[in-house]
């Protein structure tokens, strides 16, 4: 069975696919008179020629294990999801370019975080985890065909002890 690992979402783990959308580190500052805090450019909206969609998703929840069997990918512009509730879900992306399972990775989110998928980054339609989840999702329409789907050569599995592994304090993990 091919089962892909888990990580924690960060920055620094994500880069090569795009943005973390999260207030930690970002840069801010006090505007409307000092009665809202901005956070400012969180992340980089890639719309080419088109135009930015704003959008509400409602994803179902995925019970594990779950079965990858396919990628897409936006060619034309950036795709983001920012999570209306603080809720865990999972994030499998692989680098842009001609679709490379060797690149495959799987990231759980802190509830919180949002991800914005760079232009022609492969990534797994939205994986909602345990119940209902609500979404802004930010990304390019206009002319052109934006969305790309790939099955994969073979089937890869999202677990629970994957994802136990994840959200293991870390303290635990050294231990091992």
């Amino acid at each position: 069975m091919n089962e892909l690992r888990i990580e924690r979402l960060t920055r620094e783990a994500f880069a090569p696919f795009g943005d973390v959308i999260e207030l930690a580190g970002a840069r801010h500052y006090p505007i409307n008179g000092g009665n809202t805090e901005r956070y400012h450019d969180l992340a980089k909206v890639e719309v080419g020629r088109g135009h930015a969609l704003l959008n509400l998703f409602r994803g179902q929840p995925r019970p594990l294990p779950f079965e990858v069997k396919m990628l897409e990918r936006h060619p034309l512009g950036s795709q983001a999801f920012v999570p209306l509730a603080d809720t865990p879900y999972l994030v499998v992306v692989a680098p842009a370019g001609e679709l490379d399972v060797r690149g495959m990775r799987a990231f759980v989110t802190s509830g919180w975080q949002g991800v914005n998928y760079a232009a022609g980054v492969w990534h797994h339609p939205l994986l909602a985890l345990r119940r209902v989840s609500d979404f802004i999702v930010v990304d390019r329409g206009g002319e052109g065909a934006n969305c790309d789907e790939q099955d994969l050569p073979q089937t890869w599995w999202l677990t629970e002890a994957a994802l136990e592994r994840a959200l293991a304090p870390e303290e635990s993990l050294a231990l091992c």
